[in-house]
């Protein structure tokens, strides 16, 4: 007789609805010996101020420019910027249809969360933070309002292992004259989950037009209708956090709204933003106890491209078929040395990870809530 499957032990794949790709799951390997890359440890003890940091209050950055002497957060135009404003020059033609070139053009911005050199946002207070929400909805709004932006992409790369270049506390904001290609693939995931008239109806809160929400539908599941709610790693007021069912990082966090469906940051009510917060608060501390270090990751939201022209009115807008969503997408697999590498099969063939998404939420929910460095 066959042996009865068991997802904690035996590999499967589980598939990932907004991306449409699939995920190999080999609980089975987590326990395989590591003589691989070792990386060195992340610096947790950084002074309050750094003379020598593009970012700390006062300083002079690399292209030149004095920063203010700011007490909360500080916006500007990235010195170095991935897209440059517009207007474009227009390409040549096609040598070929299979060489074909776009030009893009947009605005690249950095937002300096703290003063403080030393403060992630494990470590800042939850007002802290906050004040952080409402400089991503004023930059969001400003940008997503101009002429010819048709997406606007705020993230945060945390760790030298993610690319980080300056230790200091930020994030950036990129505003492009097109919608990049993984939003893209989401919002036309959204959007066909939307119109599927086979789409059984549930108590979970309904998108635009009274329409089905993916996103909507999955977090009702998990906070709701599942028993253990065991991919769920904390959760409040107007929020979770769980590991979601299709993870491919190890500690892959996605971080939603849980009780109506929310558009954008700028649709966030007061209480919301608290909430919001809050969550960014407990995640990122629960990421710095796993390891007991400064945990390094790629955080991105993923809403929709552009706020609404006329708030007013734009409450049944086809666009609020996006759903606000925040990705945490963390490389360490087994300490703050270790690290999980996208290669060889992930690169050929498909993404895929040894712990289970529910392994490792269990592990995450049982961190605390207060930061060790502080306990």
């Amino acid at each position: 007789m066959a042996e009865q499957f068991d997802p904690a032990t035996h590999p499967h794949r589980r598939f990932n609805p907004l991306t449409g790709e699939y995920v190999l799951v080999s609980p089975q390997r987590s326990n395989r010996p590591w003589q691989g890359q070792i990386e060195p440890p992340q610096l947790t003890v950084l002074p309050q101020y750094d003379p020598k940091c593009y970012l700390c209050p006062g300083n002079e950055r690399a292209g030149g420019q004095i920063n203010e002497t700011y007490e909360h957060t500080m916006v500007f135009v990235n010195d170095y910027a991935a897209i440059l404003p517009p207007p474009s020059p227009i390409a040549p033609a096609a040598p070929h249809p299979l060489l074909a070139t776009q030009p893009v053009d947009g605005q690249c911005d950095v937002l300096a969360f703290h003063p403080r050199h030393d403060l992630t946002l494990a470590r800042l207070a939850v007002d802290d933070i906050t004040r952080i929400v409402d400089e991503w909805i004023a930059v969001y709004k400003r940008r997503g309002t101009q002429e010819g932006i048709k997406y606007v992409q705020i993230f945060e790369n945390k760790g030298t292992m993610m690319g980080c270049s300056n230790t200091h506390p930020h994030g950036q904001v990129w505003s492009l004259g097109e919608v990049p290609s993984i939003p893209y693939m989401e919002l036309a995931s959204l959007a066909r989950y939307a119109m599927n008239p086979n789409v059984a109806p549930s108590h979970a809160p309904r998108g635009p037009f009274g329409r089905p929400c993916l996103l909507c539908e999955y977090i009702h599941f998990e906070v709701s209708v599942s028993e253990s709610q065991s991919r769920v790693v904390v959760k409040n007021e107007h929020f979770v956090a769980l590991v979601p069912w299709w993870a491919t990082w190890p500690f892959e966090i996605l971080l939603l709204p849980r009780l109506r469906h929310v558009p954008s940051i700028l649709h966030l009510t007061k209480e919301e933003k608290l909430s919001f917060a809050n969550i960014l608060s407990l995640v990122t501390k629960r990421y710095d106890n796993l390891f007991s270090c400064s945990f390094a990751y790629s955080m991105g939201i993923h809403q929709r491209p552009t706020p609404p022209k006329d708030e007013c009115t734009d409450s049944d807008n086809e666009a609020n078929i996006a759903h606000l969503h925040v990705h945490f997408f963390p490389p360490l697999l087994r300490s703050a040395s270790v690290r999980k590498f996208l290669v060889g099969f992930e690169l050929m063939a498909e993404a895929q990870r040894d712990i289970t998404p529910e392994e490792a939420a269990s592990r995450l929910r049982a961190c605390s809530e207060v930061h060790y460095l502080d306990s």
